[in-house]
């Protein structure tokens, strides 16, 4: 399955999830239910993953986490804020290029219409 394919999955998760929780609950809520449902989906699901930075060959952990990391091939972001400011498209482009990711999905959940708060953000898909 490549990032595209997942990208659908995760989508519908993303679905899934708003229309059982709705807008205003905290990130962490969000994200627990999402990673619930994409395992029961079957695809492998890490929460918080360490994202260091790599600077002079030395790796550093300056505290960089990402939310969800599905099958090792897509970042998820997710946020629960009122709008979404413009560094936190630039935070999702600045962890695919860390991670050396191609695919990444940024989602605000404080919305009233869930799809048009899901974001793609490729590196060099």
């Amino acid at each position: 399955m490549d990032e595209n394919d997942l990208s659908y999955q995760i989508r519908g998760a993303i679905f899934t999830t708003y229309n059982a929780l709705g807008p205003g609950l905290l990130e962490s809520a969000y994200e627990a239910v999402l990673a619930h449902v994409l395992t029961d989906s079957g695809l492998n699901v890490e929460r918080q993953v360490l994202l260091p930075i790599i600077f002079n060959d030395i790796e550093l952990d300056a505290g960089y986490r990402i939310d969800l990391l599905i099958n090792k091939l897509v970042i998820l972001e997710i946020k629960s804020v009122e709008t979404l400011a413009p560094v936190h498209h630039k935070q999702v482009l600045t962890y695919l290029k860390l991670s050396g990711l191609r695919l990444g999905l940024l989602v605000n959940f404080n919305t009233v219409d869930i799809k048009d708060s899901i974001h793609r953000k490729v590196n060099g898909l």
